[in-house]
């Protein structure tokens, strides 16, 4: 246990598959001073039994069968200081997309998601409407969406042409021994008429200038008749 007494040391331990796991808090050289520790294991706030302990060492031993044995489990040594440490088991997390995906009325998006170093058993796909997620089911339409799984570790979605009511969140979702885990893609669909704007603009801004120009001119003309 490195770290700041008062302060709690965090590891995040991903897990796909059942397994068993020892979890073990190790008293850092440095604090080797400290006599007549009490040491508590916790998950939440239910207290577990350390198994295995030395004079420097705790150690707790679980059977992880299914996602209820997922959490935080924190080990927290008292005595002239308290020193703890948190250890995170959790589902693998799957990558999406931080920015929004951009792209135009009638054109097709692509949506790719990644599941880095661990292979989940099967991937699906959701879209957000206000507060649900509904499942897209590319069988059903598949005019619409078609998803392919480029790899074990990798999913991807397409949506065929596009409209504005394409416009919102969208989720993939891995599926692991252990538990589900989701990644959340944006999706941007703008107007044809968006890029033309600013070239719209400018053909106004030249009409202008030459109507303006063309007026100058022919006022001068008049001018030079009267005079």
């Amino acid at each position: 246990l490195l770290g700041v007494p008062g302060t709690s040391v965090e590891k995040n331990i991903t897990l796909d598959r059942r397994t068993r796991i020892e979890l073990s808090c190790r008293l850092d050289n440095k604090y080797s001073h400290l006599k007549s520790l009490q040491v508590t294991w916790k998950r939440g706030n239910e207290t577990v039994r350390h198994i295995n302990k030395t004079e420097t060492s705790w150690s707790i031993q679980l059977r992880i069968l299914d996602n209820s044995k997922l959490g935080s489990y924190s080990c927290t040594l008292k005595g002239e200081e308290e020193i703890s440490a948190i250890f995170n088991l959790q589902v693998p997390k799957i990558e999406g997309k931080e920015k929004p995906i951009v792209s135009y009325e009638g054109d097709t998006a692509v949506m790719i998601c990644k599941s880095f170093g661990y292979t989940p058993i099967a991937w699906a796909w959701y879209m957000t409407n206000g507060s649900e997620q509904i499942a897209i089911n590319d069988t059903l339409l598949a005019n619409k969406y078609v998803i392919n799984r480029i790899s074990a570790n990798v999913t991807h979605m397409k949506i065929l042409k596009l409209t504005k009511e394409d416009n919102g969140v969208y989720w993939c979702e891995a599926a692991f021994e252990l538990g589900k885990s989701k990644g959340k893609l944006k999706l941007k669909v703008l107007s044809l008429m968006v890029p033309l704007k600013p070239f719209l603009a400018i053909v106004a801004e030249v009409v202008i200038l030459v109507t303006i120009i063309f007026l100058y001119e022919m006022y001068s003309k008049k001018k030079e008749k009267s005079a």
